[in-house]
């Protein structure tokens, strides 16, 4: 019987000091919460900055009635302006590696001028004044880049794992206005002029590169670089009451550096929250 006692007292001393020795044990920290990163999705998004553009321009003067020709000027000047716009776009991430396609449309303030001269001096006007000078025939000229849009691919790597440089190149479309005035003398010396303009929309390249990196939730900021050429263009001005009527026929090569900074917001989920 003692010896039952004695049994039922041990089993009951050690169901008591359970509960203690389960308290003391050390419990397992939490483990660290991480973002998950991805650069899948539609993104759309706001974008501006100054660009430098270039037009080399050459003039050549006709005699508008014989068809012979005069007189041939070039000049080269520039179309600076700030720019404004918006892109879309979307991602595809496999691994380290990005690609994607971007679209985007700017309006631009660039803008230049120039002028050319009928040179020599009495090719465009055989009129002679005071001391037997000839005075010349000028054109005056400005062009501007009303606006632009490039449709791009883009491939880029990841430097980290929200951070992305990349390179991108397509297509480019420039919408380019011209106006100016054609100045000289009728046969009565007396001084005449005409004005020219014309528009014309053209499709050319573009190339670049630029760094893209994640600045809260699906928000991003990016630094962008490209270089585009919308080709040539050309039209003419008449000045038919010059003393010899005149044509002059207009050729510009028209080319571009734009630097902008922007931000996007991608579509699709916040970032996945994973614990590891």
């Amino acid at each position: 019987m003692k010896k039952f006692l004695l049994a039922g007292f041990g089993a009951l001393a050690l169901f008591a000091a359970q509960p203690a020795t389960a308290a003391d044990m050390p419990v397992k920290a939490p483990r660290p919460v991480v973002e998950v990163w991805t650069w899948d999705g539609f993104y759309v998004g706001l974008n501006g900055g100054y660009s430098w553009g270039r037009s080399r321009t050459t003039v050549d003067f006709f005699n508008n009635t014989t068809g012979a020709f005069l007189s041939g000027s070039s000049d080269t000047f520039n179309l600076n302006g700030a720019i404004f716009g918006g892109q879309i776009g979307f991602n595809r991430q496999n691994g380290n590696w990005v690609w994607g396609l971007e679209g985007d449309i700017q309006w631009s303030g660039q803008k230049g001028d120039t002028a050319f001269t009928c040179s020599p001096t009495g090719a465009c006007n055989n009129l002679t004044f005071g001391a037997g000078l000839n005075v010349p025939v000028t054109a005056s000229f400005e062009q501007k880049l009303a606006w632009f849009a490039t449709l791009r691919g883009r491939l880029g790597v990841l430097v980290a794992p929200t951070w992305l440089a990349y390179v991108t190149g397509g297509l480019a479309i420039g919408h380019i206005e011209t106006e100016g005035v054609l100045s000289g003398f009728t046969a009565a010396s007396a001084p005449t002029s005409a004005a020219f303009g014309y528009d014309k929309t053209k499709l050319g390249w573009t190339v670049g590169g630029g760094v893209e990196g994640r600045i809260s939730g699906n928000w991003t900021a990016k630094l962008e670089y490209i270089y585009a050429d919308y080709g040539s263009v050309s039209g003419t001005g008449l000045l038919t009451t010059n003393v010899i009527p005149l044509r002059a026929e207009f050729n510009s090569k028209v080319t571009d550096h734009v630097l902008r900074v922007g931000v996007n917001y991608r579509w699709g989920p916040t970032p996945v929250v994973a614990r590891y």
